[in-house]
């Protein structure tokens, strides 16, 4: 954690509000002290800023895992609009846009990075960002775990596996159910 975050100052000057919802700041607290989690929070609670808040405080570079395009565009939309530097890397980039965002990645030109749980398929994503710091491993939507069967994204099942290849950074996962 950087020595001079104050996770209030943060939610005032990135995201405009006065305080926190309900269990937001004792996640972010938990994040910040180093611990993993599982949170579990209604749509509309506020579960991004629980990974989106403590990116702006740790060193290194938070990967989120999510499931839909217009979902991450839509987050990285946001983030670009309140200054925080966050990219997204999916199959709607060309390939030279995609290595462009990941030697930015590695150059730590950003604080967030959203891909799809598919991105860890292969091994040339994995061994492109082997040398990034990975400060947190948030998997957003986390109930595509299993909500539909183990057939509708297989790729989520294997993320244990990507997160022990990155050398097992600090993990979140979040859902609404």
């Amino acid at each position: 954690m950087a020595a001079t975050c104050d996770p209030k100052d943060m939610l005032k000057r990135y995201f405009g509000f006065d305080g926190f919802l309900d269990a937001q700041e004792e996640v972010v607290q938990k994040i910040l002290t180093g611990r993993d989690g599982l949170v579990v929070m209604p749509t509309g609670g506020g579960k991004s800023l629980c990974y989106q808040l403590p990116a702006m405080c740790l060193d290194g570079v938070t990967l989120v895992v999510s499931p839909l395009i217009a979902l991450m565009k839509d987050q990285v939309d946001a983030l670009l609009v309140k200054g925080i530097p966050a990219t997204m890397i999916n199959s709607t980039l060309d390939p030279s846009e995609q290595r462009e965002r990941i030697r930015k990645m590695c150059a730590g030109e950003y604080k967030l990075v959203y891909v799809a749980p598919e991105r860890f398929r292969g091994s040339s994503f994995m061994e492109a960002i082997k040398s990034v710091n990975i400060a947190l491993f948030a998997v957003d939507e986390a109930h595509c775990l299993s909500q539909w069967g183990h057939d509708f994204r297989p790729e989520y099942m294997k993320l244990g596996m990507a997160l022990e290849a990155l050398g097992r950074p600090q993990a979140l996962a979040l859902t609404a159910t």
